[in-house]
């Protein structure tokens, strides 16, 4: 009879008894104390080292992507394309119209001379004969087989060797070319210059012309 009173007199107020709720730290006979399940200590240490993790993974991809990269640009520059600026007046008034007050930007196509194939009137760079350290810029006159009417050079005419190609700059009197040196070995070739990027108001296609003073005397196609 005394447990039943003590059951309704704890029911009659029409509520239930809850258990305890953990996570407040409670007290009592029979209870443990519950923590938070948030320690700021413990939690500071996680989250610095999950930092500390983010960076050595970020800088481990970083140097993997670097080491690719590197390499790749390399060969993309070496063996398709880049971009350099032309000096000097040798090949006025299609490149430096200007003089010396402003450079042209021109994009050196290394794919198109692979096979070392060129065309008449091309403009190409090439290493120069006289100094292995410099590249110049000059206009494809003649090729292999190819007669030329030669401006200075030590013969009047000059029949292209096999092999070789002859270039001059546009800019006739001001231009250290082949009338200089003599024919160009085909190995020499260094790009195909396509385009002019800068400055922006110069940017256009450069167009494989021969001038119309510098006509072959005969063709290895006749």
């Amino acid at each position: 009879m005394v447990a039943s009173r003590r059951l309704t007199a704890a029911t009659r107020t029409g509520r239930r008894l809850a258990p305890p709720r953990q996570g407040f730290g409670q007290i009592g006979r029979g209870h443990k104390i519950t923590t938070y399940p948030f320690s700021p200590r413990k939690n500071g240490r996680k989250g610095m080292a999950q930092s500390q993790g983010w960076v050595r993974r970020y800088f481990k991809a970083f140097c993997k992507g670097f080491f690719v990269a590197v390499p790749v640009a390399v060969t993309f520059l070496d063996r398709v394309a880049c971009v350099a600026r032309v000096e000097g007046a040798s090949m006025q008034p299609s490149l430096n119209p200007g003089g010396s007050q402003s450079s042209d930007v021109v994009l050196l196509n290394h794919w198109k001379v692979r096979n070392f194939e060129v065309q008449r009137g091309d403009i190409v760079s090439l290493v120069s004969p006289k100094n292995p350290e410099q590249k110049i810029i000059k206009r494809v006159i003649a090729l292999e087989g190819d007669i030329v009417k030669t401006m200075g050079h030590k013969n009047r005419y000059v029949k292209v060797p096999r092999g070789h190609i002859w270039v001059e700059g546009d800019h006739h009197g001001h231009s250290f070319d082949s009338n200089s040196f003599g024919p160009v070995s085909l190995g020499l070739l260094h790009a195909h210059a396509t385009h002019i990027l800068w400055p922006p108001e110069r940017w256009q296609k450069l167009e494989s012309v021969l001038p119309p003073e510098r006509l072959l005397v005969q063709s290895a196609a006749e």
